[in-house]
Protein backbone atom coordinates (compact mmCIF):
# COMPACT_ATOMS: atom_id res chain seq x y z
CA UNK A 1 0.00 0.00 0.00
CA UNK A 2 1.27 3.08 -1.83
CA UNK A 3 -0.97 5.74 0.00
CA UNK A 4 -0.59 7.72 3.44
CA UNK A 5 -2.31 5.91 6.52
CA UNK A 6 -3.59 7.70 9.60
CA UNK A 7 -4.00 5.18 12.15
CA UNK A 8 -5.84 5.92 15.55
CA UNK A 9 -4.08 3.84 18.44
CA UNK A 10 -5.02 2.27 21.95
CA UNK A 11 -3.09 0.73 25.04
CA UNK A 12 -4.47 -0.48 27.82
CA UNK A 13 -2.74 -3.68 28.55
CA UNK A 14 -1.19 -3.05 32.26
CA UNK A 15 -1.01 0.32 34.24
CA UNK A 16 -0.76 3.00 31.18
CA UNK A 17 -3.98 4.66 29.75
CA UNK A 18 -2.60 5.59 26.40
CA UNK A 19 -3.97 7.00 22.54
CA UNK A 20 -1.92 8.35 19.41
CA UNK A 21 -2.35 9.18 16.01
CA UNK A 22 0.58 7.90 13.75
CA UNK A 23 1.41 9.11 10.04
CA UNK A 24 3.07 6.39 8.01
CA UNK A 25 3.65 7.78 4.32
CA UNK A 26 4.02 6.57 1.46
CA UNK A 27 7.59 6.28 1.29
CA UNK A 28 7.25 3.94 4.74
CA UNK A 29 8.45 6.61 6.60
CA UNK A 30 6.49 7.05 10.02
CA UNK A 31 5.40 10.32 12.37
CA UNK A 32 3.62 10.28 15.58
CA UNK A 33 0.90 13.16 15.17
CA UNK A 34 -0.54 12.88 18.57
CA UNK A 35 0.19 10.45 21.76
CA UNK A 36 -1.07 10.89 25.19
CA UNK A 37 -0.15 8.62 28.19
CA UNK A 38 -1.98 8.75 31.55
CA UNK A 39 0.47 6.59 34.00
CA UNK A 40 -1.53 4.91 37.36
CA UNK A 41 1.73 4.75 39.24
CA UNK A 42 -0.27 6.60 42.23
CA UNK A 43 -3.17 4.28 42.24
CA UNK A 44 -0.64 1.23 42.20
CA UNK A 45 2.38 2.72 44.57
CA UNK A 46 0.63 1.88 47.79
CA UNK A 47 0.39 -1.74 47.25
CA UNK A 48 3.93 -2.48 45.53
CA UNK A 49 2.70 -3.63 42.28
CA UNK A 50 -0.16 -3.49 39.82
CA UNK A 51 -3.65 -4.25 41.02
CA UNK A 52 -5.85 -5.50 37.99
CA UNK A 53 -8.92 -4.60 38.86
CA UNK A 54 -8.02 -0.92 40.08
CA UNK A 55 -6.00 -1.21 36.73
CA UNK A 56 -9.11 -1.46 34.84
CA UNK A 57 -11.45 1.36 35.90
CA UNK A 58 -8.86 3.69 35.58
CA UNK A 59 -8.69 2.59 31.76
CA UNK A 60 -12.51 3.05 31.59
CA UNK A 61 -12.74 6.23 33.55
CA UNK A 62 -9.40 8.14 31.53
CA UNK A 63 -9.53 6.41 27.83
CA UNK A 64 -12.20 8.42 26.11
CA UNK A 65 -10.97 12.09 27.18
CA UNK A 66 -7.77 10.07 26.46
CA UNK A 67 -8.96 8.98 22.48
CA UNK A 68 -9.68 12.37 22.50
CA UNK A 69 -6.88 14.34 23.33
CA UNK A 70 -4.96 12.69 21.00
CA UNK A 71 -7.08 13.51 18.08
CA UNK A 72 -7.24 17.17 19.04
CA UNK A 73 -2.81 16.91 19.46
CA UNK A 74 -2.94 15.25 16.13
CA UNK A 75 -5.29 18.01 14.64
CA UNK A 76 -7.57 15.33 12.84
CA UNK A 77 -11.42 14.15 13.51
CA UNK A 78 -12.47 10.39 12.95
CA UNK A 79 -13.13 11.33 9.78
CA UNK A 80 -9.48 11.12 8.99
CA UNK A 81 -8.34 7.85 10.66
CA UNK A 82 -7.99 5.11 8.74
CA UNK A 83 -7.77 2.42 10.98
CA UNK A 84 -8.28 1.76 14.78
CA UNK A 85 -5.54 -0.26 16.03
CA UNK A 86 -5.85 -1.44 19.72
CA UNK A 87 -3.81 -3.90 21.94
CA UNK A 88 -5.72 -6.97 22.26
CA UNK A 89 -2.64 -8.87 24.29
CA UNK A 90 -0.93 -9.94 25.99
CA UNK A 91 -1.56 -7.93 29.27
CA UNK A 92 -4.12 -7.83 32.32
CA UNK A 93 -7.47 -9.12 30.66
CA UNK A 94 -9.26 -6.36 32.27
CA UNK A 95 -7.80 -3.45 31.06
CA UNK A 96 -7.52 -5.60 27.52
CA UNK A 97 -11.15 -5.59 27.89
CA UNK A 98 -11.40 -2.21 28.06
CA UNK A 99 -9.66 -1.06 25.06
CA UNK A 100 -10.55 -3.54 22.56
CA UNK A 101 -13.64 -2.74 23.14
CA UNK A 102 -13.73 0.82 23.02
CA UNK A 103 -11.78 0.17 19.56
CA UNK A 104 -14.33 -2.15 18.50
CA UNK A 105 -17.03 0.53 19.35
CA UNK A 106 -15.22 3.89 17.13
CA UNK A 107 -14.57 1.41 14.05
CA UNK A 108 -17.92 0.09 14.28
CA UNK A 109 -19.36 3.53 14.44
CA UNK A 110 -17.24 4.83 12.27
CA UNK A 111 -16.97 1.84 9.71
CA UNK A 112 -13.14 1.39 9.70
CA UNK A 113 -11.10 -1.49 10.15
CA UNK A 114 -9.90 -2.58 13.35
CA UNK A 115 -6.72 -4.16 13.88
CA UNK A 116 -5.97 -6.19 16.81
CA UNK A 117 -2.77 -5.93 17.91
CA UNK A 118 -0.40 -8.06 19.95
CA UNK A 119 1.30 -5.57 22.42
CA UNK A 120 4.86 -7.11 21.74
CA UNK A 121 4.44 -6.76 18.07
CA UNK A 122 4.42 -2.61 19.13
CA UNK A 123 7.48 -3.10 20.48
CA UNK A 124 8.96 -5.50 17.82
CA UNK A 125 8.43 -2.86 14.78
CA UNK A 126 8.79 0.44 17.32
CA UNK A 127 12.66 1.03 15.84
CA UNK A 128 10.87 1.16 12.06
CA UNK A 129 8.64 4.13 13.68
CA UNK A 130 11.80 5.83 15.22
CA UNK A 131 14.36 5.00 12.81
CA UNK A 132 13.22 4.04 9.78
CA UNK A 133 15.48 0.16 10.06
CA UNK A 134 14.79 -2.58 7.54
CA UNK A 135 14.31 -6.24 8.01
CA UNK A 136 15.74 -8.17 9.49
CA UNK A 137 16.95 -7.35 12.83
CA UNK A 138 17.61 -8.64 16.24
CA UNK A 139 15.12 -7.23 18.97
CA UNK A 140 15.82 -7.71 22.59
CA UNK A 141 12.32 -7.51 24.98
CA UNK A 142 12.97 -6.80 28.75
CA UNK A 143 10.18 -5.40 30.36
CA UNK A 144 7.77 -6.61 33.76
CA UNK A 145 6.72 -9.63 32.17
CA UNK A 146 9.34 -10.95 29.18
CA UNK A 147 12.65 -11.20 28.82
CA UNK A 148 13.33 -12.46 24.92
CA UNK A 149 15.44 -12.36 21.95
CA UNK A 150 13.68 -11.99 18.75
CA UNK A 151 14.45 -12.07 15.43
CA UNK A 152 12.00 -9.79 13.48
CA UNK A 153 12.21 -11.19 10.03
CA UNK A 154 9.28 -8.92 8.59
CA UNK A 155 5.54 -7.37 9.83
CA UNK A 156 3.82 -10.32 11.31
CA UNK A 157 6.88 -12.66 10.88
CA UNK A 158 9.47 -13.57 14.29
CA UNK A 159 10.97 -16.24 15.71
CA UNK A 160 11.87 -16.19 19.39
CA UNK A 161 15.39 -17.11 19.75
CA UNK A 162 15.33 -17.46 23.92
CA UNK A 163 13.05 -16.37 26.47
CA UNK A 164 12.84 -16.41 30.41
CA UNK A 165 12.69 -19.99 32.10
CA UNK A 166 11.80 -17.82 35.38
CA UNK A 167 11.30 -14.46 36.16
CA UNK A 168 11.37 -11.75 33.59
CA UNK A 169 14.02 -9.19 34.35
CA UNK A 170 11.86 -6.79 35.45
CA UNK A 171 10.15 -8.83 37.96
CA UNK A 172 13.81 -9.66 39.01
CA UNK A 173 14.17 -5.91 39.94
CA UNK A 174 10.98 -5.22 40.92
CA UNK A 175 11.54 -8.26 43.82
CA UNK A 176 14.99 -6.49 44.33
CA UNK A 177 13.49 -3.48 44.89
CA UNK A 178 10.52 -4.97 47.20
CA UNK A 179 12.77 -7.27 49.26
CA UNK A 180 15.41 -4.02 50.28
CA UNK A 181 12.64 -1.71 50.94
CA UNK A 182 13.08 0.33 47.80
CA UNK A 183 9.82 2.18 46.73
CA UNK A 184 8.05 1.06 43.23
CA UNK A 185 8.33 0.87 40.64
CA UNK A 186 11.90 -1.19 41.22
CA UNK A 187 13.55 -0.49 38.20
CA UNK A 188 13.98 3.04 38.47
CA UNK A 189 14.97 2.94 42.39
CA UNK A 190 17.02 -0.16 42.28
CA UNK A 191 19.27 2.23 39.55
CA UNK A 192 19.23 5.44 41.57
CA UNK A 193 20.39 3.46 44.36
CA UNK A 194 23.26 1.73 42.22
CA UNK A 195 24.91 4.50 41.58
CA UNK A 196 26.10 5.36 44.78
CA UNK A 197 27.23 1.00 45.14
CA UNK A 198 29.95 -1.15 44.94
CA UNK A 199 29.78 -3.09 42.09
CA UNK A 200 32.25 -5.55 43.23
CA UNK A 201 31.45 -5.91 46.76
CA UNK A 202 29.04 -9.12 45.73
CA UNK A 203 29.78 -11.70 43.39
CA UNK A 204 26.17 -12.60 42.42
CA UNK A 205 25.35 -15.68 40.23
CA UNK A 206 24.98 -15.51 36.36
CA UNK A 207 22.38 -17.55 35.17
CA UNK A 208 23.06 -19.84 32.31
CA UNK A 209 26.23 -17.63 31.32
CA UNK A 210 28.36 -20.52 29.26
CA UNK A 211 24.98 -22.36 27.97
CA UNK A 212 24.48 -22.44 24.55
CA UNK A 213 20.94 -21.99 24.63
CA UNK A 214 19.48 -18.07 24.52
CA UNK A 215 17.59 -18.56 26.94
CA UNK A 216 17.58 -16.36 30.94
CA UNK A 217 17.13 -17.55 34.49
CA UNK A 218 17.06 -14.26 37.29
CA UNK A 219 15.17 -16.81 39.78
CA UNK A 220 18.57 -18.46 41.22
CA UNK A 221 20.07 -13.92 41.17
CA UNK A 222 17.42 -12.96 42.98
CA UNK A 223 17.44 -15.68 45.53
CA UNK A 224 21.05 -14.83 45.91
CA UNK A 225 19.88 -11.40 46.75
CA UNK A 226 17.81 -12.18 49.07
CA UNK A 227 20.27 -14.24 51.07
CA UNK A 228 22.59 -11.86 50.60
CA UNK A 229 20.35 -9.04 52.36
CA UNK A 230 19.40 -11.78 55.41
CA UNK A 231 23.23 -12.34 56.11
CA UNK A 232 23.38 -8.50 56.72
CA UNK A 233 19.86 -7.62 58.61
CA UNK A 234 19.07 -4.64 59.37
CA UNK A 235 20.96 -3.84 56.10
CA UNK A 236 22.46 0.12 55.74
CA UNK A 237 22.01 2.33 53.45
CA UNK A 238 25.29 1.38 52.16
CA UNK A 239 24.64 -2.71 52.02
CA UNK A 240 21.51 -1.70 49.78
CA UNK A 241 23.35 0.54 47.65
CA UNK A 242 26.35 -2.28 47.23
CA UNK A 243 23.57 -5.21 46.56
CA UNK A 244 21.72 -2.92 43.67
CA UNK A 245 25.13 -2.34 42.50
CA UNK A 246 26.60 -6.06 42.67
CA UNK A 247 22.94 -6.96 41.31
CA UNK A 248 23.25 -4.74 37.90
CA UNK A 249 26.42 -5.77 37.62
CA UNK A 250 25.99 -9.80 37.46
CA UNK A 251 22.95 -8.90 34.95
CA UNK A 252 24.76 -6.82 32.86
CA UNK A 253 27.23 -9.72 32.81
CA UNK A 254 24.46 -12.12 31.58
CA UNK A 255 23.38 -9.99 28.97
CA UNK A 256 26.90 -9.66 27.98
CA UNK A 257 26.92 -13.57 27.59
CA UNK A 258 23.36 -14.08 26.53
CA UNK A 259 23.31 -11.47 23.37
CA UNK A 260 26.72 -11.62 22.80
CA UNK A 261 26.04 -15.17 21.77
CA UNK A 262 22.98 -14.25 19.79
CA UNK A 263 24.54 -11.00 17.62
CA UNK A 264 27.26 -14.45 16.48
CA UNK A 265 24.25 -16.21 15.58
CA UNK A 266 23.00 -13.60 13.22
CA UNK A 267 25.74 -12.96 11.54
CA UNK A 268 25.84 -16.81 10.72
CA UNK A 269 22.43 -17.21 9.82
CA UNK A 270 21.84 -13.70 7.75
CA UNK A 271 25.62 -12.98 6.66
CA UNK A 272 24.19 -11.19 3.96
CA UNK A 273 22.93 -8.26 6.11
CA UNK A 274 25.10 -5.04 5.69
CA UNK A 275 24.82 -3.23 8.93
CA UNK A 276 22.60 -5.76 11.37
CA UNK A 277 21.18 -4.28 14.04
CA UNK A 278 19.99 -4.89 17.82
CA UNK A 279 16.97 -2.92 19.07
CA UNK A 280 16.20 -3.04 22.65
CA UNK A 281 13.08 -2.60 23.83
CA UNK A 282 10.28 -2.86 27.10
CA UNK A 283 10.82 -0.61 29.92
CA UNK A 284 13.78 -1.72 31.41
CA UNK A 285 15.55 -0.69 28.16
CA UNK A 286 15.64 2.48 30.20
CA UNK A 287 18.01 1.26 32.41
CA UNK A 288 21.11 3.22 31.45
CA UNK A 289 23.66 0.21 32.87
CA UNK A 290 22.17 -1.95 30.73
CA UNK A 291 21.93 0.30 27.62
CA UNK A 292 25.69 0.56 28.09
CA UNK A 293 26.41 -2.71 27.95
CA UNK A 294 24.11 -3.83 24.66
CA UNK A 295 26.27 -0.62 23.66
CA UNK A 296 29.60 -1.87 23.78
CA UNK A 297 28.60 -5.37 22.81
CA UNK A 298 27.34 -4.08 19.72
CA UNK A 299 30.23 -2.13 18.78
CA UNK A 300 32.49 -5.22 19.57
CA UNK A 301 30.28 -7.66 17.23
CA UNK A 302 29.67 -4.73 14.32
CA UNK A 303 25.87 -3.95 15.15
CA UNK A 304 24.27 -0.92 15.17
CA UNK A 305 22.22 -0.65 18.58
CA UNK A 306 19.03 1.14 18.21
CA UNK A 307 17.14 2.10 21.11
CA UNK A 308 14.20 4.12 21.05
CA UNK A 309 13.30 7.45 23.12
CA UNK A 310 12.66 6.46 26.65
CA UNK A 311 8.89 6.92 26.06
CA UNK A 312 8.85 4.55 23.42
CA UNK A 313 10.10 2.18 25.30
CA UNK A 314 7.41 2.00 28.14
CA UNK A 315 3.85 1.05 27.28
CA UNK A 316 2.24 4.10 24.81
CA UNK A 317 -0.27 4.04 21.80
CA UNK A 318 1.89 5.24 19.21
CA UNK A 319 3.60 1.76 18.98
CA UNK A 320 0.15 0.11 18.61
CA UNK A 321 -1.11 2.58 16.12
CA UNK A 322 2.21 2.15 14.71
CA UNK A 323 1.86 -1.87 13.86
CA UNK A 324 -1.47 -1.10 12.32
CA UNK A 325 -0.12 0.57 10.16
CA UNK A 326 2.46 -1.40 9.33
CA UNK A 327 -0.08 -4.73 8.61
CA UNK A 328 -2.37 -2.31 6.83
CA UNK A 329 0.43 -0.93 4.64
CA UNK A 330 1.82 -4.54 4.49
CA UNK A 331 -1.77 -6.02 3.29
CA UNK A 332 -2.50 -7.96 6.05
CA UNK A 333 -6.17 -8.48 6.58
CA UNK A 334 -8.20 -6.67 9.71
CA UNK A 335 -9.53 -8.12 12.19
CA UNK A 336 -13.56 -9.54 12.81
CA UNK A 337 -15.24 -7.31 15.41
CA UNK A 338 -15.95 -10.37 17.31
CA UNK A 339 -11.77 -11.05 18.02
CA UNK A 340 -11.05 -11.61 21.82
CA UNK A 341 -8.51 -10.27 24.09
CA UNK A 342 -5.81 -12.82 25.31
CA UNK A 343 -3.86 -12.37 28.12
CA UNK A 344 -1.26 -14.92 26.46
CA UNK A 345 -0.09 -14.09 22.82
CA UNK A 346 3.42 -15.76 21.89
CA UNK A 347 4.95 -13.21 19.14
CA UNK A 348 6.26 -16.33 17.61
CA UNK A 349 3.44 -18.93 17.73
CA UNK A 350 5.33 -21.55 16.77
CA UNK A 351 7.90 -21.43 19.70
CA UNK A 352 7.55 -24.01 22.23
CA UNK A 353 6.86 -22.79 25.23
CA UNK A 354 8.95 -22.90 28.24
CA UNK A 355 8.11 -24.06 31.94
CA UNK A 356 9.60 -22.23 34.89
CA UNK A 357 9.53 -22.94 38.28
CA UNK A 358 7.15 -19.68 38.90
CA UNK A 359 3.51 -20.12 39.09
CA UNK A 360 2.93 -18.32 35.77
CA UNK A 361 4.15 -21.39 34.34
CA UNK A 362 4.82 -21.23 30.29
CA UNK A 363 6.13 -18.07 29.57
CA UNK A 364 4.68 -16.40 26.40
Amino acid sequence: MSTPLRILGIETSCDETASAVVLRDEQGGGRILGDVVLSQLEEHSAYGGVVPEIAARAHVEALDTLIEEALLRAGVTLKDIDAIAATSGPGLIGGLIVGLMTGKAIARATGRPLYAINHLEGHALTARLTDGLPFPYLMLLVSGGHTQLVLVRDVGDYERWGTTIDDALGEAFDKTAKLLGLPYPGGPAVERAARAGNPQRFDFPRPLVGDARLDFSFSGLKTAVRQAAQSLEPVTDEDVADICASFQRAISRTLNDRIGRGLKRFKADHPAVDGPALVVAGGVAANQTLRATLQGLCDEHGFRFVAPPLQLCTDNAAMIAWAGAERMAAGLPADSLDVAPRSRWPLDAQAQAVIGSGRRGAKA
